[in-house]
Parts: C-alpha cells; sequence; structure tokens
C-alpha cells in the first residue's frame, strides 16, 4: 500500500499525479487505476474515522473515488490535484447521509454516561498477556477512542482528522477545506477542547487518576455487543500506525492536547479494500467511459 503522505507540504505526488490525468484523460485505464490507488487509502483512512464502521466507509470511499472518477475531465490544473480531489472528498463526508454509528453517538455527555454504565470486569482471560485477549482490549480501546471523535460535530471531526491526527499543516488545510487558515486554527482549538475536556475527565489512558480502563470494560464492552470477539473492526488489520504513515519529529509530549492526539495517532492505518480493481468494470460502462473522456 502507498503510504506517501499526499497531504505533505513536499509531498512528491501531484507530479506524479498529474501524468497519470493526462494518460487517464487519453484513455489509459491503467494510469486510472494507478491514480485510483495512489489515494484510495488516504480516502478510506479519512472516511472510517468519520464514519466508524470499516464497511460505510468503503462505501463513502468507492462513492467517493467515482465521484472523482466521473468529473475528470473537469480537472483544469487551476490547483493541484490533491486540492481538486479531497475538495471532494471534504464536501463528501460533510454531506453525506448520517450513518448509523452517529445516529448512535449522541453527545460526549451520553458517550460518557454509556462508558459509565459499562461495568469493570475481570479481562476476557486470566492470561491477559495472550495475544488473543491482547487483540480483544486493542479492539475495546480502539472502538472506544474512535468513538468519541463522534461526538465532535462533523467539521470539528474533519478538522481533527486533518489536523492533528494527519498531520496536515493550516495552510494545506485551509486549502483543502476552503475556509482561511484562522478559521482553520479556531476549528481545531475547539476540537481540541472538547476532546481534551473529556478525554482528562473519562479516559485513564490520559488521565491515570481516571478508573476506566481498556482491559477492564473489554468484557462489558463484549456483553454489550460493541465488541464482536467474532468480527474485530479494527484490532486484526494492524498494519501500520498512522504516525509511520505520517512520520515526524515527535518531541516529549508535554500537553494534554498532545498526550489526547497520540493516543489517536496510535490506531492503526488501515489498508483499504483495493478499489482499483472493482472500479476497473464501472469506469468501461459506456456511461463512465463518456464521462471519464476529454471533451
Amino acid at each position: 500500500m502507498r503510504t506517501t503522505n499526499p497531504f505533505a507540504d513536499d509531498a512528491p505526488t501531484d507530479l506524479e499525479d498529474r501524468a497519470f490525468v493526462e494518460r487517464a484523460r487519453a484513455g489509459d485505464r491503467e494510469a486510472l487505476e494507478e491514480l485510483v490507488r495512489h489515494h484510495q487509502g488516504w480516502i478510506y483512512n479519512i472516511a472510517l474515522r468519520m464514519v466508524f464502521y470499516p464497511q460505510d466507509a468503503e462505501d463513502a470511499t468507492q462513492e467517493i473515488l467515482l465521484k472523482a472518477v466521473t468529473s475528470l475531465s473537469s480537472f483544469e490544473g487551476r490547483s493541484s490535484f490533491r486540492t481538486w480531489l479531497y475538495r471532494i472528498v471534504v464536501n463528501h463526508v460533510l454531506n453525506m447521509k448520517r450513518g448509523r454509528a452517529e445516529q448512535a453517538v449522541i453527545s460526549f455527555s451520553a458517550y460518557g454516561q454509556a462508558i459509565a454504565d459499562t461495568p469493570d470486569l475481570d479481562p476476557p482471560d486470566p492470561g491477559i498477556a495472550s495475544p488473543e485477549v491482547r487483540l480483544l482490549v486493542d479492539e475495546a480501546m480502539i472502538s472506544c477512542t474512535s468513538g468519541m471523535l463522534l461526538c465532535l460535530d462533523r467539521e470539528q471531526r474533519l478538522t481533527y482528522i486533518l489536523g492533528q491526527i494527519f498531520g496536515v499543516t493550516d495552510t494545506v488545510a485551509a486549502e483543502v477545506l476552503e475556509i482561511t487558515c484562522e478559521n482553520f486554527r479556531q476549528r481545531m482549538a475547539r476540537a481540541r477542547r472538547d476532546l481534551r475536556n473529556f478525554m482528562n475527565d473519562k479516559c485513564g489512558l490520559v488521565n491515570r487518576a481516571n478508573p476506566c480502563r481498556c482491559a477492564k470494560k473489554t468484557r462489558g464492552f463484549i456483553q454489550a455487543g460493541y465488541v464482536d470477539p467474532e468480527n474485530l473492526l479494527f484490532a486484526r488489520d494492524h498494519i501500520s500506525q498512522v504516525r509511520e504513515a505520517v512520520p515526524k519529529a515527535f518531541e516529549t509530549i508535554k500537553s494534554l492536547d498532545d498526550q489526547c492526539a497520540d493516543i489517536f495517532r496510535g490506531h492503526p492505518f488501515y489498508k483499504p479494500p483495493d478499489l482499483a480493481q472493482r472500479l476497473r468494470q464501472l469506469v468501461e460502462s459506456p456511461h463512465l467511459r463518456r464521462a471519464t473522456d476529454p471533451p
């Protein structure tokens, strides 16, 4: 999977992408598939953090890529391809129908109460060091902290994903979101504040004084149906971590905001399904062929 960060200030992706766009518009389907593969992982990982469920993220990613493919002839090169493509991503994830996870998570207050109502129990197996149990505890941790993101409204959530988790600079993020750098920083500050206040008050990963511990909640999450040992949503695909896909020089974590963000940067950077293969048949249809061919 390609992990070159397309959001990096010095990302080498744009010249390559422009070349693929030109070839794709000339009818080169292999170039079109390669263009999809360049970006599907990043789109999928953004979508997953917006909608929670991997299947919903896969559906959203396919819809976004179809929008991009069918609009490829409209790319005029006035901006970078990155900006053009991820504006499509932004518009889609901000305006799509509310998913099942968003409907279930109402507010930080309700989410905190649901966690508090989950009993503290012994780990699923006395051998807490076993790989299987660690996988279940990882699933509980990733599921719980991913749910915290859903307590943010969509604009705050996307801002936090881009700025805090993927390390996108305010200049690049503002360009993609079509807002000012100041507006982006203000959204980021609100998102950080809301997550910080909640996690500092509830989460033992951030504040050791809090009684909530992932291992103690895992059995309760299983009993409540939040974690399905037979169908792990998150912990089974530890391909890499976000901090590996978005390399940066990490200084000593000093602030509470940094502690919160580092938990999310430790989440897996998930390998997406290879949608290029799936899109090939759709692209070969007469309707999409007309849409992607040059005018």
